[in-house]
């Protein structure tokens, strides 16, 4: 696995669907979540490790700060699926990851997801913090 593009596939399920037994376009972005996860796992980080660290300092967490989504053609019900994500900026506090939903050959949907790095411990009040330097040395270079 590279951090250049990486892909997740995922089954639709009937609670996917809406009652004409398409996804609903809000389930779009949490295939994207899926992905991302995913992708972080791939490279070795695990988002609730992350999260608590070591209880000696803050963790860190993903917040999303901006999505736009595009959709082009329906999924539907039974459909396999494969998420991508690849990176497009990585900066200290934030990245911007392009994401699509293919099913085949064909592109079903696509957005950019900007994700911010927050502190979150008990008392960090989730405020913006540097990426792991871990995880920025496994991204790059893409």
């Amino acid at each position: 696995m590279t951090a250049a593009r990486f892909e997740h596939a995922l089954r639709v399920y009937w609670e996917d669907t809406d009652a004409g037994g398409v996804v609903f376009y809000a389930n779009y972005l949490k295939y994207f979540e899926r992905a991302r996860t995913e992708w972080l796992r791939g490279l070795g980080f695990s988002q609730e490790a992350m999260r608590l660290q070591d209880g000696l300092q803050d963790g860190v967490m993903f917040v999303v700060s901006s999505t736009s989504v595009r959709y082009l053609s329906p999924a539907r019900l039974d459909d396999l699926l494969q998420i991508s994500v690849e990176p497009r900026e990585l900066g200290r506090a934030s990245m911007l990851l392009f994401q699509q939903a293919w099913r085949g050959e064909r592109l079903l949907a696509e957005g950019e997801i900007r994700i911010g790095c927050v502190a979150s411990g008990a008392l960090a009040d989730f405020k913006p913090t540097r990426i792991p330097a871990a995880l920025i040395k496994a991204i790059k270079p893409f």
